[in-house]
């Protein structure tokens, strides 16, 4: 039975302190995308020099990773999660918001994410009602314990802000970014003045210096306008997602509101894996035509085996595959929206694998980027210049004679 005793009140703590640089690192015989075969050196958290097969000393750096078979990319970001509630949809009874619980939730939820190759995550936890801050602060012990592996910011989200009913919320909002929240958000969509709401919010995040991510189904398009109006030039900058109900608008008055949210600067996190119980709607937004309007698009999970999605899995490059199956974006695009996009919206510094870029990536065994997010099984996950995680996949067969063929397959080496 759940303990029913009074808990303690969880202690908050403050942000995580940046760890010493790791040891030089050879990563030896990858491959790139664009079918370079090379060393990549490491050091001091970023890359040192990338060079052919051979010609980075070996003696210079304290290990070495045998990358051959593997594609080396920038790792990717998840800019949308909800580590609070992950990995809640298979228990009995109500959901426990214990602070002992949401902290193993949100670290088991982030390392499952990270050995899958997000190096960086953001998560959207609800302040008020019957947890209040209790929840939050759970969230930033599990990112101070997951320093070093993965870097976790947190969004606060209150559900109500404007008249009598939103002034607890306010408060709360206001306590939990002196404590630690690193982003304001929240729903707009269920407020009683979602234009109030996001006033409020917004005047939050200039009064803070932080930016804004905010749950929306963006199917309204005279509101949509308005937020896009309320939102242009605030730096460092406003976050909206998941948008599905722009896919389901008329073709003009979409594209018209994504010549709006391109204007303000606005940028979109999808969601092709399923949504969040934050928006109660369904769908993804229509990233070709937010794209092509000028528009930054990244992709996010969203729910991790929570009550709204119970088979969610966390995975990246499962986003960026639907993307590119369903949506009709290249291999390149789609991993741009977990990577490259998916880091600018979380204020990160671009990657790249070339000399003097941070040391964040992710090798996946296979030849091609296409391939990759067909089937990507096996994965070497580096953050801040060391090995972080890393899943091996190996596939067997019974002999048979279409096994004896020389096809290339992973597996373990015959005896001779």
């Amino acid at each position: 039975m759940p303990d029913s005793r009074p808990q303690p009140p969880p202690r908050l703590s403050a942000p995580p302190p940046e760890p010493a640089g790791p040891a030089a690192l050879l990563l030896s015989g990858a491959r790139l995308t664009d079918g370079r075969t090379v060393d990549v050196r490491l050091g001091g958290g970023r890359i040192e020099a990338v060079g052919t097969v051979g010609s980075l000393a070996a003696e210079s750096v304290g290990a070495h990773v045998d990358l051959e078979g593997y594609l080396l990319l920038p790792a990717p970001a998840e800019p949308h999660a909800h580590s609070d509630t992950a990995l809640s949809a298979d228990g009995d009874g109500p959901v426990s918001f214990t602070a002992e619980e949401v902290q193993r939730r949100t670290t088991e939820a982030a390392l499952l994410q990270l050995g899958h190759g997000a190096t960086a995550l953001r998560s959207h936890v609800r302040i008020g009602e019957v947890q209040g801050l209790d929840a939050l602060a759970a969230v930033l012990n599990a990112r101070r314990s997951l320093s070093g592996l993965a870097e976790l910011t947190v969004v606060a989200m209150p559900r109500v802000l404007t008249g009598i009913a939103g002034a607890d919320g306010l408060a709360l909002l206001r306590e939990a970014l002196r404590r630690g929240a690193t982003v304001v958000g929240g729903c707009p969509d269920a407020d009683p003045d979602p234009a109030g709401y996001t006033e409020t919010v917004l005047e939050l995040a200039s009064e803070f210096d932080r930016p804004v991510d905010l749950h929306t189904d963006a199917g309204d398009p005279a509101r949509l306008a308005r937020l896009a109006a309320m939102a242009g030039g605030l730096r460092p900058g406003v976050t909206l997602a998941p948008c599905g109900g722009l896919g389901r608008l008329p073709a003009g008055s979409a594209a018209q509101a994504a010549e709006r949210l391109a204007a303000a600067g606005v940028t979109v996190v999808c969601l092709p894996q399923g949504g969040c119980g934050a928006v109660e709607r369904r769908g993804t937004a229509p990233v070709r035509l937010l794209r092509s309007a000028g528009v930054r698009v990244a992709a996010g999970s969203g729910a991790l085996r929570d009550l709204s999605n119970p088979v969610g899995r966390g995975d990246p490059l499962e986003a960026a595959y639907l993307l590119a199956s369903r949506h009709g974006l290249s291999a390149e695009e789609a991993y741009d929206t977990v990577s490259a996009s998916a880091r600018a919206a979380l204020g990160l510094p671009e990657v790249r694998v070339e000399a003097g870029f941070p040391a964040e990536l992710l090798a996946v065994r296979g030849e091609r980027l296409a391939g990759a997010l067909s089937l990507a099984y096996s994965r070497v996950v580096v953050h801040r210049g060391r090995v972080v995680a890393r899943t091996s996949a190996v596939r067997e067969y019974c002999d048979s004679a279409a096994v004896a063929l020389d096809l290339p397959r992973q597996g373990r080496a015959q005896p001779s």
